[in-house]
């Protein structure tokens, strides 16, 4: 079970000012008030009603120009983005077929020609609509560079069948470089092609994936969609005739039974157009693993042919996702972890370039002898970036949840492997990590249900200083902790 805090500090919650607007001179972090112990629960009330009112509006604002789009051989879901019915959806959507039937909210079904797909691999596709309709509802797209991490997003489209089907989240990543935004709003299949929406009703990115695995089908809560700047560039290639007549992307979309992986064991694949196919069009093999809470694991994946790219989450909820480039030198990727709970966890085996194909070798290492249950002594130094002892105790600063925390900094360079880890023998620790923007990209209340210790691994995802966070799980939690980054 985890603090609140560092979610909150992620969504700008409870905050003055922005968690996304940081600035260095001062802090990493705003200033936070202290909450009185009897907050009042009538606030919260008004909270949830101003986000369920939220939820409404957008609801009512873009679900009339989100329509159901049938090609044949596949089906899906758009958004309209001009009066007179152009469509905007997946290329996968679409396939090969020329046109589509489309039906929108209001019951009215239209055929549509499919007239261009983007370019460079990315997963979009235009319809327009025959019978000259006027004055159709459409969804507004936002503006370039609005979209961040930690606001609300919103997905609208027709998984299963089911039409207007409308799920709320979070934008957890943005990966400007690969061009993927990643959201916890649940999209399963049929969600392809339809909005994802910011609090304000505007479009902020297309769906286009999910994590799945055969055996459960749907959606475990790690999705991308396609961010507004593809988006923009592809309605100017319809306006002025230059989308491409057939797609660009070739692949799966959704579904290869992950292959079983076991520990200690290496196994050699090839991505190619039998592969699955991320949002940025790259290709990805899945493979399965069994594992244990606090079991310390290592994946490598190696290759002469592409750039390797490793991305690791469990199967059954969100409380593991890693991802890394080039930790393992060269172009080779290395990812490390302590496992949170017993489970599957899915490796993803991805190349960092769009359409790279070639071959590469995976391998799943365990760490030690197997799973820990015993609290760790004081880690070493080694080649320790910083080691601190300190203590929580009255004085320090404040929560917003009441709990008392700590702040360190460090710099860091992209790609780094960086494992930060809290001991306490006094106190339950929570361990958390903001970048220079505002974002939280790493946290750990517990390494494992009897270890109360915190630990981080984790890639840095750009060059600059960083807020590491210490933190009690409680508001009684004090006392000394010895904190080592390395």
């Amino acid at each position: 079970m985890g603090n609140r805090w560092p979610r909150r500090l992620r969504r700008g919650v409870y905050t003055v000012g922005t968690a996304l607007s940081l600035s260095l001179a001062s802090s990493l972090i705003p200033q936070v008030a202290e909450v009185p112990a009897g907050w009042a629960r009538s606030q919260m009330a008004i909270a949830q009603d101003i986000e369920e009112q939220t939820n409404i509006e957008v609801y009512r604002q873009a679900s009339p120009a989100v329509v159901a789009i049938d090609a044949g051989t596949g089906t899906g879901s758009g958004s309209i983005v001009t009066p007179d019915g152009l469509i905007l959806t997946n290329a996968h959507v679409v396939g090969t077929s020329p046109t589509a039937r489309v039906r929108l909210a209001d019951g009215r079904e239209f055929t549509g020609d499919v007239v261009g797909f983007a370019s460079n691999r990315v997963d979009l596709a235009a319809i327009q609509l025959r019978g000259n309709p006027r004055n159709l509802p459409t969804i507004d797209i936002a503006p370039m560079g609005a979209v961040q991490v930690g606001q609300r997003a919103f997905a609208i489209g027709n998984p299963f069948g089911l039409e207007g089907t409308f799920t709320v989240g979070i934008v957890s990543r943005i990966d400007p470089d690969r061009g993927l935004i990643q959201t916890d709003a649940a999209i399963n299949p049929g969600n392809s092609g339809g909005p994802l929406l910011g609090s304000d009703g505007r479009l902020i990115g297309v769906n286009t994936s999910i994590f799945t695995t055969e055996r459960s089908g749907g959606n475990i809560g790690i999705g991308f969609a396609i961010p507004v700047e593809e988006v923009e560039t592809f309605i100017a290639e319809v306006n002025n005739g230059t989308a491409l007549p057939t797609a660009s992307v070739a692949g799966n979309r959704g579904g290869q039974p992950p292959v079983a992986i076991a520990l200690n064991e290496s196994v050699s694949g090839q991505l190619n157009t039998d592969s699955d196919v991320l949002a940025d069009g790259s290709f990805f093999d899945a493979y399965v693993f069994a594992g244990q809470r606090g079991q310390r694991i290592e994946i490598e994946m190696v290759s002469q042919d592409l750039d390797a790219y490793l991305i690791v989450l469990s199967e059954d909820s969100d409380s593991l996702y890693l991802e890394d480039d080039d930790s393992a030198g060269d172009l080779n990727a290395r990812v490390m972890a302590t496992l949170p709970a017993d489970g599957d966890y899915i490796i993803l085996a991805n190349s960092f370039g769009r359409g790279e194909q070639g071959r590469y070798s995976l391998r799943l290492s365990e760490v030690g002898s197997g799973p820990t249950t015993a609290t760790p002594s004081v880690p070493p130094t080694g080649e320790a970036i910083l080691q601190e002892r300190g203590l929580l105790a009255q004085g320090d600063a404040i929560a917003p949840d009441g709990t008392l925390y700590d702040e360190f900094t460090f710099d860091g360079e992209a790609g780094q492997l960086v494992t930060i880890t809290l001991v306490s023998p006094e106190f339950d620790t929570y361990l958390a990590v903001v970048d220079s923007g505002g974002n939280l990209v790493a946290e750990n209340d517990d390494i494992s249900p009897s270890d109360t210790n915190s630990e981080v691994t984790f890639t840095l995802p750009m060059s600059g200083p960083y807020l590491v966070i210490v933190n009690g799980y409680s508001q009684s939690d004090q006392g000394t902790y010895i904190l080592t980054i390395r």
